[in-house]
């Protein structure tokens, strides 16, 4: 057994894989649209204008896999009462990682040492999602 994080980005879907795929490494692992639903009733859930956009992928970033998907499409995706950790194998890592994670985004502790790591920082991505970047000791 295991949990995925379920992100939807309401509408950014495929900006959000192209952002992670640059910023941390993500490899999409399976992605499908909405207009390419294999039943016939399920293309009545297909959001206004929203036949190309993500109903459903899989990005693995590292040892993990996040599904993502454009949900409704309304633009304006909301990620609240959660966030994302992301372990680096060296304060170097950390340092890009967090730099290209934080780029149009907002940091909300900047990247230094603390008690339990070398390197620990949190932002809020460009999407609004917020992100622990840390070197495990």
């Amino acid at each position: 057994m295991d949990v995925r994080p379920y992100l939807f980005f309401d509408g950014r879907c495929d900006e959000a894989i192209a952002f992670y795929r640059d910023s941390v490494g993500a490899e999409v692992q399976m992605l499908m649209r909405f207009k390419d639903h294999p039943e016939p009733q399920g293309q009545a859930a297909i959001p206004p204008g929203g036949a190309e956009k993500v109903m459903h992928a899989e990005l693995r970033i590292g040892e993990t896999v996040i599904f993502a998907s454009d949900g409704r499409c309304l633009g304006q995706p909301s990620f609240q009462g959660f966030g994302l950790a992301l372990t680096a194998r060296d304060d170097a890592e950390a340092a890009k990682l967090f730099a290209a994670l934080g780029k149009d985004g907002k940091v909300t502790m900047p990247l230094a040492k603390t008690f339990f790591s070398s390197s620990f920082g949190m932002l809020a991505d460009r999407f609004g999602i917020t992100w622990m970047v840390l070197v495990r000791a």
